[in-house]
């Protein structure tokens, strides 16, 4: 078979036969395992129980992207077991992860030290796990931006019109999940110009990308619009663009802050007392945090306070309202400041967060469900507790298995910096011109991923596994080329 399927070269080729019966039987093993010690699936306070609410209410839009509340309520059509999810959630994403590997291995023929290694880091990762016990978005997404990257590889090197399309609905879905795939069509075109087809296909392809993510965008702008009289897509562009900005802001000295525009003199008096009376106050020690997301969500802090401040006469207005009435309001205030202070912002903001990329902190992952021993009514309810109370075999909530990511995240940027460099230095592209497309593919989802991640978003390892693993089964193939160019006689 000169060109066979993914599928064809997975289960037919015999020398892939190890590797899916080593899959199929870690997998169950490692599930039996972990569920023992673990019973219960974990939750993130705020999030976790934001997206049952959404799912309960069936709910077009909330304050967190709509697809993973979809997504479990659908999966509660055919069971309310927190077991059942966990396990569908894990099977998913080894299912996009192998998917990956083989694709890998199909298309650069990698060394049996090369291949046994990456399928081992992607089969036997304890990481994994625990991400997928959550009830979050943050495996589904996961999963679908595997997946969306295989396309693109097979996009490349074999385009079809039937990829295509399964390429822009898996990235319309990951769209929903999370708008960290905003940045997504940016890279897919990338891959559409290193594809071997005819430019019409190229543009069709592309166009039918941006009408699907466009209506998304259009249908949430008439959504918010509905609620708020405001036109915006998401309420948390506003919010996070002022919370980055107040992180550069504090340390403004008092003497240098410029006077602000008349429409956010009220606010920016909040924030402004604020800082007065809390910086290096140690009862505020989350003031000593830099580059995270508390003056977002924390209650009685300035952003909250003046978002209420606007319903005192609307008591009853529902929060997403108050939320996304603001968020116009917020996003320009932010811009202000970080425009007007643009050398504290890349100090305290961008440098910090840039520390954070390079070995992100695992932030939830540290405690078994954040450390909190119980649920709220609304996961109660959904899966059918006897009680609010979860529990693990062990004798705390503390997850130490996981204490050396960061270590290993930030070893695994330098080999595969240093591996890409001497593989362009060796002009490995010239000998090895699939593996070169490869290259300029990944190096091009670093690129968009750093400058979205270290301006937009919070950094933690949940968020940033997508561009790690993809940078990690890459740093593989590098280092295989390496060496073999260090051995190879003359």
């Amino acid at each position: 078979m000169s060109n066979p399927s993914l599928k064809e070269y997975i289960f037919k080729d015999p020398n892939n036969r190890p590797y899916v019966w080593t899959a199929i039987i870690g997998i169950i093993l490692q599930l039996m395992f972990f569920k023992y010690l673990y019973p219960f699936a974990s939750y993130i306070n705020g999030d976790s129980y934001a997206y049952m609410e959404t799912a309960y209410q069936n709910l077009s839009i909330n304050t967190y992207p709509v697809g993973y509340s979809m997504f479990i309520r659908l999966f509660s059509v055919f069971t309310h077991s927190d077991t059942a999810l966990v396990v569908c959630q894990y099977l998913m994403l080894q299912a996009s992860l192998l998917s990956m590997v083989f694709t890998l291995f199909y298309f650069y023929n990698p060394h049996r030290c090369t291949r046994i290694g990456l399928f081992g880091f992607m089969l036997f990762n304890p990481v994994f796990l625990y991400l997928a016990n959550y009830v979050s978005s943050d495996t589904l997404f996961l999963s679908l931006s595997i997946t969306w990257f295989t396309i693109l590889l097979w996009i490349i090197y074999r385009p079809s019109r039937k990829l295509m399309i399964y390429h822009a609905f898996v990235l319309f879905l990951a769209f929903t999940v999370r708008y960290n795939a905003l940045y997504y069509p940016l890279i897919a075109g990338i891959a559409f110009l290193l594809s071997k087809q005819k430019m019409l296909q190229k543009v069709l392809a592309f166009a039918l990308c941006i009408i699907l993510l466009g209506s998304f965008i259009e249908y949430n702008k008439a959504k918010y619009y509905e609620i708020s009289k405001k036109r915006i897509f998401t309420p948390f562009t506003g919010w996070q663009m002022a919370n980055n900005a107040m992180y550069a802001y504090k340390f403004v000295p008092k003497n240098q802050r410029k006077p602000v525009p008349k429409k956010y003199q009220v606010l920016d008096k909040m924030i402004t007392e604020y800082f007065d009376s809390t910086f290096n106050n140690p009862k505020y020690p989350f003031e000593m945090m830099m580059a995270s997301t508390v003056y977002m969500w924390t209650p009685g802090l300035p952003l909250r306070k003046y978002m209420h401040d606007q319903f005192k006469k609307d008591s009853t207005a529902p929060e997403l309202k108050r939320w996304a009435s603001v968020s116009p309001l917020y996003e320009e205030y932010g811009k202000y400041i970080i425009l007007h202070y643009p050398m504290a912002f890349a100090r305290y903001y961008l440098f910090p967060n840039a520390l954070k990329y390079y070995a992100p902190p695992i932030e939830f992952l540290e405690y078994y469900s954040t450390g909190v021993d119980s649920v709220s009514p609304i996961a109660q309810m959904w899966f059918e507790y006897k009680s609010n109370k979860i529990t693990t075999k062990f004798k705390d909530f503390k997850v130490d298995i996981l204490d050396f990511y960061p270590i290993l995240v930030g070893t695994m940027n330098v080999i595969f910096f240093l591996g890409m460099i001497g593989f362009l230095l060796l002009q490995g592209y010239k000998r090895q011109p699939l593996l070169g497309k490869g290259l300029l593919l990944v190096v091009c989802l670093w690129l968009t991923n750093f400058g979205f991640s270290i301006f937009a978003s919070p950094i933690a390892l949940r968020f940033q596994l997508f561009p790690i693993l993809v940078m990690t089964s890459f740093a593989f193939l590098f280092m295989e080329y390496l060496i073999k160019e260090a051995t190879k006689k003359e």
